[in-house]
């Protein structure tokens, strides 16, 4: 059975202290910080997700040096580390990290991915280096999903799922050492974590860039039902599609095309229309329709505009009852949402 966990209804990405897309000067980035600090839960404590992936490390070290600028005391924030890859090699100028090339901008470092029993480990001491007097009490396995698609033969996908579960028996110990609150996972392929979650006795799960009012297959919904009766928390991520569903130029990290992604951009043309029609702004519908899924306990946002923190915020403290029956309706009727979905 699942640790009882409580988080907030909101848990703050950071993603942009790691330079994802763009580059944001250090007092921008404190301001994020800050703006987030303020967050006025009913929870005293407030949670940070990270990973050593977002920006080779990067993220984590701002991430801490943000909070120890602001005198936050260690007890009032919680931070989760998504583990799984390791700061490795200084990049010379100008030069892209091997991984996720043309999605991170002015790194120092490149990162490489250690998924093993001794390898996550070193992923957490290093977190926990980089966060400078802050730790990771959440913790996971980044991108499982990723790291078992890396290879093509079963022999090795196998090898590579047994890395996995090595992963989490030491996270397990860690657990049960008091060091760490609670375990994960953090997975864009849902299929990964319905394979995991049999095998490892997990407290959360964070479902990216996979329900959204954009795309909510019917399995899915199925599978976090199942959660749910579990009571394993849900958190879902990039609710925005990577940004794409309220304008930016990237869907789920990619750069999309307005000719080859014709389809994807109507959808979004039709959505903004219907969305101006009932005065309401994208944003919420996106936020709306990601907390109200079944068994999501947590929304996890991130941006680069600290007046986007704040509107954000607000939006996810207002009831999603004020968006009305019709326009979901009007959602199903034209095909932007499927008919069948019953969450909203």
């Amino acid at each position: 059975m699942a640790q009882i966990l409580s988080l907030p209804k909101v848990i703050f990405g950071t993603s942009a202290l790691g330079n994802l897309y763009v580059v944001l000067d250090d007092k921008t980035k404190i301001e994020i910080v800050r703006t987030c600090m303020q967050y006025p839960s009913t929870q005293k404590t407030i949670v940070f997700d990270c990973a050593g992936k977002y920006g080779a490390g990067l993220a984590l070290e701002t991430l801490g040096n943000c909070l120890r600028t602001l005198n936050v005391q260690p007890e009032n924030v919680m931070i989760s580390n998504k583990l799984g890859w390791y700061r490795s090699d200084e990049l010379q100028n100008g030069m892209e990290p091997t991984f996720e090339p043309g999605v991170w901008r002015n790194l120092k470092y490149d990162a490489i991915q250690k998924i093993s029993y001794d390898g996550i480990l070193q992923c957490y001491e290093q977190g926990n280096q980089l966060l400078n007097g802050y730790k990771a009490e959440l913790v996971s396995v980044h991108d499982p999903d990723e790291y078992v698609a890396g290879v093509q033969s079963e022999t090795e996908k196998n090898q590579r799922y047994n890395d996995i579960i090595e992963a989490y028996r030491a996270l397990g110990e860690l657990k049960n050492a008091g060091k760490v609150k609670a375990i994960g996972i953090g997975s864009k392929d849902w299929t990964m974590i319905k394979r995991i979650v049999n095998d490892v006795n997990l407290d959360w799960i964070m479902i990216a860039n996979s329900i959204t009012v954009h795309d909510h297959p019917r399995e899915l919904i199925i599978f976090m039902e199942e959660l749910q009766q579990r009571g394993i928390i849900i958190i879902n991520a990039a609710v925005f599609n990577g940004g794409f569903l309220i304008g930016e130029n990237y869907y789920n990290y990619k750069l999309m095309d307005p000719i080859h992604d014709q389809q994807l951009f109507q959808w979004r043309a039709d959505f903004f229309k219907l969305c101006d029609k009932y005065r309401i702004k994208p944003a919420q519908v996106c936020i709306a329709f990601g907390l109200n899924a079944p068994g999501v306990k947590s929304i996890a946002v991130s941006t680069t505009d600290v007046d986007r923190v704040k509107e954000n915020l607000d939006m996810i403290n207002v009831e999603s009852s004020l968006i009305p029956a019709i326009f979901w309706n009007e959602m199903k009727a034209q095909g932007l949402i499927d008919k069948n979905y019953n969450y909203v």
